[in-house]
C-alpha cells in the first residue's frame, strides 16, 4: 500500500472509530469562554482571566491597538483592551489568538508543515476580515461581524492539524508533500466538524469548515463567503473550475467590487490594517 493510501486509511479508521487524536482547545481559550458565557461577568473580571496567560494578554493588546481597529490612541492596560475590544467579541477574539498554540509539534517535519499551516491560515484570515469589513462598509446593517469571522477563518482547517500529527508515522508523506495535501482536501472538513463539536463550538463555526470547499451560495452573505473568496485568492479552493461562477456571484451580491478584488485600494487596505494583528 502507498503512503498515501495508508495514511488515508489510518485516518478514516480512527475517524469511524472515535480513536483519533484530537487537538484540545487551549486552556486559557476554555477559561475565557467559560467567563464570557457567565452572565454576571464584567470587563475588569474578563481582564483578570485573560491576565493569567501573559502570551495572550500581550495579543490582546496587540490587537487593541491594531491599525484594523482604527484607533490612533494607544491602550496600555487589559482593562483598556477588553473595553476597546467589547465584552461580547472578546471571547471569540481571545479564542482565536490563543489557536496559535496548536500549532506546534516535537518532529520537525511536522513543526515546519504546522508553522506553513498557519501562515496560510493567517492570510486567508486577514482576507476574509478584508473583505467583510469591505462588506460591512457597503451594508451597514449586515449581522455579520468581526470577531466571529476571525475565528472561523482561523479554524476553517483545523481538522489538518490532527493529520499532520498522524504523518510522523509516515516519512514518506513528507518527502511527497502532495500526500499530505491529498489527505487534507479529503478529511479535512469531516475531522475539523468533530473537533469544534468536541470544542462545544457554535454551529456557525461548523457550517464554515463543512461548507468552505463547496459551492453552494445563500442568498444572503455568510462567513463562509469570505472564507471562500480568500481560499480563492490563495489558490486554495479546491474546485478551481468553479471559481469564476462563484466570483460572478459574489460580485452580484456585493460581497466584492470587482473580479481582481485584491487590487482594490480599500480592501487591500484593509488586508494591510487586519496584518498588525498577528505580526
Amino acid at each position: 500500500m502507498s503512503a498515501d493510501n495508508a495514511l488515508l486509511t489510518l485516518l478514516t479508521e480512527k475517524l469511524r472509530n472515535n480513536v483519533l487524536v484530537l487537538p484540545t482547545l487551549p486552556e486559557i481559550a476554555v477559561r475565557v469562554r467559560q467567563a464570557a458565557d457567565d452572565p454576571d461577568i464584567n470587563l475588569h473580571a474578563m481582564a483578570e482571566v485573560i491576565a493569567l496567560d501573559p502570551a495572550l494578554a500581550a495579543r490582546m493588546l496587540k490587537v487593541a491597538n491594531s491599525a484594523f481597529l482604527g484607533r490612533s490612541i494607544k491602550v496600555n492596560t487589559l482593562n483598556q483592551a477588553v473595553t476597546r475590544i467589547g465584552l461580547f467579541q472578546v471571547k471569540n477574539i481571545a479564542t482565536a489568538m490563543a489557536l496559535e498554540q496548536l500549532f506546534v509539534s516535537q518532529h520537525p517535519q511536522v513543526l515546519e508543515q504546522m508553522a506553513e499551516l498557519w501562515r496560510d491560515t493567517i492570510e486567508i484570515t486577514c482576507i476574509s476580515m478584508a473583505c467583510l469589513k469591505f462588506y460591512q462598509q457597503k451594508h451597514k446593517h449586515t449581522s455579520l461581524n468581526m470577531d466571529t469571522m476571525t475565528l472561523a477563518a482561523l479554524v476553517y482547517q483545523i481538522g489538518a492539524l490532527p493529520i499532520l500529527t498522524e504523518a510522523e508515522k509516515y516519512p514518506a508523506v513528507f518527502a511527497e508533500p502532495a500526500y499530505l495535501r491529498h489527505a487534507i482536501r479529503d478529511l479535512s472538513p469531516k475531522i475539523g466538524v468533530v473537533i469544534l463539536e468536541s470544542w462545544s463550538f457554535a454551529d456557525i463555526f461548523v457550517r464554515v469548515v463543512q461548507d468552505w470547499a463547496g459551492l453552494a451560495v445563500t442568498d444572503e452573505p455568510c462567513y463562509t463567503d469570505f472564507v471562500r473568496l480568500a481560499a480563492i485568492t490563495r489558490q486554495q479552493y479546491p474546485l478551481r473550475s468553479n471559481e469564476s461562477q462563484l466570483l460572478d456571484s459574489y460580485l452580484q451580491q456585493g460581497l466584492i467590487p470587482k473580479l481582481d478584488f485584491m487590487q482594490e485600494p480599500q480592501v487591500q487596505q484593509h488586508y494591510q490594517d487586519a496584518k498588525t494583528m498577528f505580526m
